[in-house]
C-alpha cells in the first residue's frame, strides 16, 4: 500500500526520518533557504544526495568546490566533509536524501 505524507505533517518543516515512518531505509529533508544560508561543515557515515530543484548553490565536498543550479544533483560520498550555501539571488529549493533511516551528523564547524 502507498504511504502518503503531507509535508506539513513532517517535523521542522520537512524532516522525514525513515525510522519514524516504518523504517524504509532512507531519510530526507525538504530544504528552502534564503541567499547566504546553508549548513555548517559536517559529515555522515552514509551518502547524501542533494536534488536541486530551484536556485543556485555552492557545495564544498572535501577539498572540492562546485556550483550547481536547479535541475542538477550532487552526491556527497559517505564520510566526506561537506557543506553548501545558497549562492543565488533567490530561494534555494532542494531535497536532501540520506542513505540512512535517521539523521546522524558529525558537525565540524564552519
Amino acid at each position: 500500500m502507498a504511504d502518503v505524507i503531507n509535508r506539513g505533517d513532517l517535523p521542522d518543516g520537512g524532516e522525514f526520518q525513515g525510522h519514524l515512518f516504518g523504517n524504509p531505509g532512507f531519510s530526507f529533508i525538504w530544504v528552502e533557504l534564503e541567499p547566504g544560508q546553508g549548513p555548517k561543515l559536517h559529515r555522515h557515515d552514509y551518502q547524501e544526495v542533494f536534488v536541486v530543484i530551484e536556485g543556485r548553490a555552492v557545495y564544498t565536498l572535501g577539498e572540492e568546490t562546485v556550483e550547481v543550479s536547479g535541475g542538477q544533483v550532487v552526491i556527497a560520498p559517505a564520510g566526506v566533509r561537506h557543506k553548501f550555501v545558497n549562492a543565488g539571488p533567490g530561494m534555494l529549493r532542494q531535497i536532501d536524501i540520506y542513505a540512512s533511516d535517521r539523521f546522524v551528523t558529525d558537525w565540524l564547524g564552519d
